[in-house]
């Protein structure tokens, strides 16, 4: 599994808790930190939607593949002149630490990667039994979507 991915997991735990959450830092193996191993780290699939005003479609694609080429572990991203949709997996230690860190995607590589002034309007995280229960019961995103960065 992607080790980045449970350190921004830990580092979600740890800013949280300085925002007034009463919630422990977590270490890599999923533990308190000071402690032994915890709670492992689960897969959580999340779909971002952004949207803002209008930006020329070359702009938004170039900014949205070099966000991919930043963390490749984004799977797929749709995109029109005024909103995107970004789908990737995060491993984190529970839905919280996984909402966070995607809750702080867009606005933390906007600069770097030259990502229009949107606004997050949607975020959905759930686990990956749950994801692969939609998909076969024909909920989900359907198999054959091509991964990378599309038009819608």
């Amino acid at each position: 599994m992607r080790q980045g991915a449970a350190t921004r997991g830990a580092r979600a735990s740890h800013t949280l808790q300085s925002v007034g959450e009463e919630r422990a830092v977590t270490n890599l193996a999923g533990g308190t930190a000071g402690e032994g191993p915890g709670p492992v780290a689960r897969l959580w699939h999340v779909t971002l939607s952004v949207s803002g005003a209008e930006a020329p479609l070359a702009e938004v694609r170039r900014g949205l593949e070099q966000l991919a080429h930043d963390h490749p572990f984004l799977l797929t991203s749709r995109y029109a002149r005024d909103h995107a949709e970004i789908r990737y997996w995060e491993e984190a230690r529970d839905l919280h630490d996984a909402a966070a860190v995607a809750l702080r995607l867009w606005g933390e590589h906007r600069q770097t990667a030259k990502l229009p002034p949107w606004e997050i309007v949607g975020l959905e995280v759930i686990d990956r039994e749950t994801y692969h229960q939609r998909v076969a019961a024909g909920y989900g995103p359907a198999p054959a979507t091509p991964v990378g960065v599309h038009p819608y």
